[in-house]
């Protein structure tokens, strides 16, 4: 039985136009956020918080947004996995520096 999109917990970004283009049309196969107290509450032991319940990377979607206005472009991706590592600078992550790492499948219909 698959899920319907409603049952499946989705992880909201927010990013630049930039980005948020790359990332749609399959350039940019990542997303970087710091290593930072914020972050560190929600990735946990290879894990995502959503509402208050930790899940595998694998379950999740990812809803990214470009802004935050009301009518807002948005679209969901499967989330393929979590890490700690060093990101590429194509894709936005500084030289030397760790970050969590998002991988990203495919576009997840609403």
């Amino acid at each position: 039985m698959n899920k319907s999109t409603q049952e499946i917990p989705a992880l909201h970004l927010n990013l630049t136009r930039k980005w948020f283009d790359m990332i749609q049309s399959g350039e940019k196969l990542e997303e970087y956020r710091e290593i930072k107290p914020f972050w560190n509450r929600v990735f946990k032991d290879g894990k995502i918080k959503i509402k208050g319940k930790y899940y595998h990377p694998s379950d999740v979607t990812i809803c990214f947004s470009n802004g935050y206005a009301k009518n807002r472009s948005q679209f969901r991706i499967h989330c393929k996995g979590l890490r700690v590592g060093l990101g590429k600078s194509e894709w936005g992550a500084k030289p030397d520096k760790q970050y969590y790492i998002l991988s990203l499948g495919e576009e997840w219909p609403f």
